[in-house]
């Protein structure tokens, strides 16, 4: 009996991975390019790929191909939040890439969970969270000025929102709360976290304060459903 050719495609791309020709989030070559590689049409490279996507091992997103899936990053979630820390010791290589960094006056909801009172600045800190090169979170932190009136600048410099914390007298702080509520990713984010615009999001809403209780700062991270896995 011969094996269909969509399945010896399938098998070709599986030895690929393994191999290492393609490592975790890479793109794999077009519809186009795979048909011109095994000599067949579109539909039967279709039918190869759709195969491994049953399998979780590659993921397919609307206008933009196929990827090879990536093993969800385990991410703590705790008394204690670090970013590096947590993605090191999962075996990741953790990055931060800054977005942009404003100074604003916060909003209701804002100063409530900040301990403010509406209208008084915060520096409102946007970026986004990568593992071994992939997005895997857009996030929000927002401090209160008239606590930390250089963090604009600081955080910036240090990158780590621990590191900046501990430059403006901040030795330790903790997670006073968590709340998490699965989204749908707008445009925006979908093209931050290159995933599709509609695609399942988590999102995490949480209050970090300083030994003596006070609120230093209030968070707003958009996780990439399928990239990270939440621990508790």
């Amino acid at each position: 009996m011969k094996t269909p050719i969509w399945k010896d495609i399938s098998n070709a791309l599986r030895a690929d991975i393994a191999d290492g020709r393609y490592r975790p989030g890479d793109k794999l070559p077009t519809e186009a390019a795979l048909a011109e590689r095994f000599g067949v049409n579109r539909h039967t490279v279709r039918h190869g790929l759709s195969s491994l996507v049953e399998e979780g091992l590659v993921r397919t997103r609307r206008g933009a191909g196929a990827f090879v899936a990536a093993t969800p990053a385990d991410y703590p979630i705790g008394k204690r939040v670090r970013f590096h820390e947590n993605l090191a010791a999962a075996g990741r290589r953790p990055e931060k890439r800054v977005l942009h960094v404003t100074e604003r006056p916060a909003t209701a909801g804002e100063a409530e969970a900040l301990a403010l009172f509406e209208g008084d600045g915060i520096c409102a800190y946007h970026g986004l969270s990568l593992a071994d090169g992939q997005p895997i979170a857009l996030f929000e932190s927002l401090f209160p000025l008239k606590r930390f009136p250089n963090m604009a600048t600081v955080v910036v410099d240090k990158s780590s929102v621990t590191e900046a914390l501990k430059a403006q007298g901040v030795v330790d702080y903790t997670r006073a709360s968590t709340r998490l509520t699965a989204v749908r990713a707008t445009a925006t984010q979908a093209l931050h976290l290159q995933i599709s615009e509609g695609d399942p999001v988590l999102r995490s809403t949480s209050v970090n304060v300083d030994l003596n209780g006070t609120p230093i700062e209030y968070g707003r991270t958009w996780f990439a459903g399928d990239r990270v896995t939440l621990t508790f």
